[in-house]
């Protein structure tokens, strides 16, 4: 039996391609094994988010043929659309597959001989207009669970749509199917996404207007029986509406945890990046969140060092965010990507700038982080443990994404359990102690 090892950069979208493109290998007869295993073929789903993500490209190569010199190698993803003759340039790759080519593999994928170079199979982005659906298990105790790719906007600094195309929903039915599925497997926690799945609807009939909303969505996926939690991942906060808040607030199944993209809290330069809303629009979000939800778990992405971010935008974003009652932040430095408007703007921010508001902010999210971590004490919550153990700990997340460790207990893996939340250990994670009589497996 051939062994595959696949290796995923980027995010949630792809680990949850990459899992659908796994299973599809194994219902052809081969093992999937660990990527630090020696492996027949390789596959790395690739990211084009941000330099770092491209530069680890390479290594990630090397590491594959150090484990097996003659193992074949794929690059698949957004930087394998976006670049697919520098991927294919790298010594040791075989074949790279762009945006709509990677979920068929298996047909470009012979007798698992290396190449002399390598093999690009890559369409124009603007054939990327049909949908595959996809979900990731086995890999956590959580399930991404796609609903929808691609994105119509245009932001100056992104290169997504670009790799994915256009917006493109599954149909509600498929979704509700695959959430079955997923709860019948025993998995406790879904977790929806897509590159912007508050437009789900659009493309869900191969046509661009709406057949479905998101709230239709959550609605529906609320009343599907045997999933226990629903979670929302990044959602546009022009797209995050208050019916929708208003509903997650009255549901069992989803929780109170939203992740919602700001990027800067200047308007002159929310202008410049194309973004569809103002600063007092997201304000009003997290005020709506808040007096539904008060426990609620509110993450931001926000980029440092965008053309023409003087210091007094980057001190209208800081105070900004500082006054927000806010859970945390993702903090993205800004770097310049081939074919975005931004990448030729003027007044570019210096690198060493750049990181020194990264610096501020990612110390502001450890203040934002341990405030809710504390605002958090002495409640009850709802914990699903890990499956991994860190250092002789397993660890979990309560509903409203309030990280907690515990010594480590395979028992506890993949369960839910309400639990009295009671400090905050040196390492930034909440202890607690069980509440027994409520213990849920």
């Amino acid at each position: 039996m051939k062994k595959v090892a696949f290796y995923t950069l980027g995010c949630k979208l792809n680990f949850s391609e990459t899992s659908t493109i796994a299973r599809g290998f194994q219902s052809d007869g081969y093992e999937r094994v660990d990527f630090a295993e020696h492996a027949d073929m390789y596959v790395i789903n690739t990211c084009s988010v941000t330099e770092n993500a491209d530069k680890r490209f390479k290594s990630i190569v090397k590491q594959a043929l150090k484990i097996n010199s003659k193992a074949f190698i794929a690059a698949i993803g957004c930087y394998a659309q976006l670049k697919p003759e520098e991927l294919a340039d790298v010594n040791g790759v075989d074949l790279v597959l762009g945006a709509t080519e990677k979920f068929k593999i298996a047909d470009y994928v012979n007798d698992l001989t290396k190449n002399d170079f390598g093999e690009v199979h890559s369409c124009e982005i603007e054939e990327a207009d049909f949908y595959v659906g996809s979900y990731a298990i086995g890999d956590r105790t959580r399930a991404f669970l796609k609903v929808q790719d691609g994105c119509d906007y245009k932001c100056t600094f992104c290169t997504i749509p670009l790799a994915r195309g256009i917006s493109r929903s599954d149909t509600l039915e498929n979704v509700l199917n695959n959430a079955k599925e997923i709860s019948e497997k025993g998995i406790k926690e879904i977790v929806l996404t897509g590159v912007n799945i508050g437009d789900f609807g659009r493309g869900e009939f191969g046509y661009k207007k709406h057949e479905h909303t998101f709230l239709d969505l959550v609605k529906a996926l609320d009343r599907v029986e045997g999933i226990h939690r629903l979670r929302i991942s990044s959602i546009e906060p022009n797209l995050l509406k208050n019916e929708t808040i208003e509903f997650v607030s009255n549901s069992d199944s989803f929780v109170p945890h939203f992740h919602i993209p700001l990027q800067s809290g200047s308007d002159e330069i929310l202008g410049q990046m194309r973004r569809r809303y103002k600063s007092d629009l997201y304000v009003d979000r997290v005020s709506k969140i808040k007096k539904e939800m008060p426990h609620a778990c509110i993450g931001v992405d926000v980029i440092v060092g965008f053309p023409g971010e003087s210091d007094a935008h980057f001190m209208e974003t800081y105070h900004f965010l500082n006054e927000l009652d806010i859970s945390y932040l993702h903090v993205f430095t800004y770097s310049e990507r081939n074919n975005t408007p931004a990448a030729s703007m003027n007044d570019v921010v210096p690198q060493n700038v750049r990181n020194k508001r990264s610096k501020m902010l990612r110390g502001l999210s450890v203040k934002k982080r341990r405030a809710f971590y504390e605002r958090q004490l002495d409640s009850t919550r709802m914990v699903l443990f890990e499956g991994e153990n860190k250092d002789g700990y397993i660890h979990g997340f309560t509903e409203n994404y309030v990280k907690i460790k515990h010594p480590w207990n395979p028992e506890l893996v993949n369960t839910l359990h309400q639990v009295k939340l009671t400090e905050i250990d040196v390492d930034g994670l909440v202890r607690f102690e069980f509440v027994e009589s409520k213990i849920t497996a």
